[in-house]
């Protein structure tokens, strides 16, 4: 049984799926019925892609594999058992002769008044269609809007988190609406949209390389991004966001990218953590029970290239980590030889959005057009599925103007920060 469709469970479930060849039953439980390609999260944000492109579907891509849609809420792991709650709330459990947990993380909090109440995250597919209904919302309620004060309020957006999903955010964000801006003619004479991104950190992408740095700062401050290091939030209000130099910026857009933890299902699990995340070998696999492995985000595991250290909660490592736990688990069924997980980090690409990007593949730097093309032709190979939608897609919104419609599918209260389910919108009971 395998725990979660992120990056680590999708690739645990595949790669089992190819050893196994129908010899034994493959169970992946999770809350929905798709593997979620978060690094284009932002795009499907800012309107260039739609929802479905970076959806790949579970019982389409994997098969031998069955899928049971529930959140996991329980573990016994002396009984081998997994409690789940189904999509209908109907409770259910499911036995296991081994288990690989890969719930992933959530939504990083901090003890900032207000914050919880009017501040929004982005880790789901939920999220990112509310942030882009709400984008469109606030440029066209600013393009009705006579009093000044309110359309500056309504077209100022506040990103928190000049990490890698944060400064994408503001790349794509400012594009997005300055397409909207365009097209309406309440905002066609006025300032344009406002775009803020706030970090403690002293540049933008703080852990990744300062050439990687230098060139996303480069370009967000090239579209009129206002981009704030040593800067924090010290509130939020419904009117706007109190900054810890005391500057109150009017505004009715808060986001939230301060970074991720990990999902409190590992803590409820009774075992040792680091810092949240379960501990487990080189091997993956939890210590004293040898037939629970854990990988991605939710372990904490030793990273081999880096003594001491953990691996770092990346898309790059959970991928990776879900084929080696994939062969442990057949190993520790008699089938193949186990083997330790080791990485050496291939590089990072942030798509800047247009043509603009920032690149390392191989260590080597990239800027410009040619890390943009570099980038998406990345993105391709690493996508399981929907390859020539997604470059239809790109396509399209490179010859068409962008299509600023709000559907309203997606409220306010039905994606809170403070949730562990960021992948699942919140229902009326």
């Amino acid at each position: 049984m395998i725990v979660g469709a992120g990056f680590a469970g999708y690739e645990c479930a595949r790669t089992l799926s190819r050893t196994a060849k129908g010899a034994a039953e493959i169970v992946l439980l999770n809350p929905h019925d798709y593997f979620l390609y978060v690094p284009l999260l932002p795009e499907v944000a800012a309107g260039i892609l739609e929802p479905r492109r970076i959806s790949v579907s579970l019982t389409g891509t994997l098969p031998g594999v069955r899928l049971v849609l529930g959140q996991a809420h329980g573990m016994d792991l002396d009984a081998r058992r997994v409690a789940y709650t189904d999509p209908e709330d109907r409770e259910g459990t499911l036995d296991y002769d081994r288990l690989v947990l890969t719930v992933g993380s959530v939504n990083k909090l901090l003890p900032v008044p207000g914050v919880a109440e009017h501040a929004h995250g982005f880790r789901g597919m939920p999220e990112a269609l509310y942030l882009r209904d709400h984008i469109t919302r606030q440029c066209e309620l600013a393009g009705a809007a006579e009093d000044p004060g309110e359309r500056a309020a309504r077209t100022t957006f506040v990103v928190v988190g000049a990490g890698y999903t944060g400064t994408e955010v503001a790349a794509h964000g400012v594009l997005f609406t300055d397409a909207l801006a365009r097209q309406n003619t309440g905002l066609r004479d006025g300032p344009r949209p406002r775009w803020l991104l706030l970090d403690i950190a002293d540049r933008v992408l703080p852990e990744l390389d300062e050439r990687l740095s230098r060139t996303a700062d480069r370009v967000l401050r090239g579209r009129g991004v206002d981009v704030r290091t040593g800067t924090s939030v010290k509130e939020a209000t419904s009117d706007g966001v109190l900054l810890d130099d005391g500057e109150f910026i009017a505004s009715r857009s808060l986001i939230w990218c301060v970074g991720v933890r990990p999902d409190p299902l590992v803590a409820s699990m009774g075992l040792p953590t680091d810092r949240g995340r379960l501990c487990v070998d080189a091997y993956l696999g939890v210590p004293g029970h040898p037939e629970v492995f854990a990988c991605g985000d939710a372990a904490a595991v030793p990273d081999l290239t880096r003594p001491g250290k953990v691996t770092p909660m990346t898309a790059q490592h959970a991928q990776r980590q879900g084929k080696v736990a994939a062969r442990n688990v057949a190993a520790s069924c008699g089938h193949g030889t186990r083997r330790a997980y080791e990485h050496h980090d291939l590089g990072f690409m942030v798509d800047l959005g247009g043509v603009q990007a920032a690149a390392n593949p191989l260590h080597v730097p990239l800027s410009g057009p040619f890390a943009s093309a570099v980038t998406r032709g990345y993105h391709l190979m690493a996508m399981p599925g929907n390859r020539v939608r997604v470059a239809a897609d790109w396509f399209l919104d490179a010859v068409l103007p962008r299509q600023g419609v709000q559907l309203g599918l997606v409220r306010s209260w039905s994606v809170p920060l403070d949730t562990e389910t960021p992948e699942v919108a919140r229902v009326p009971r």
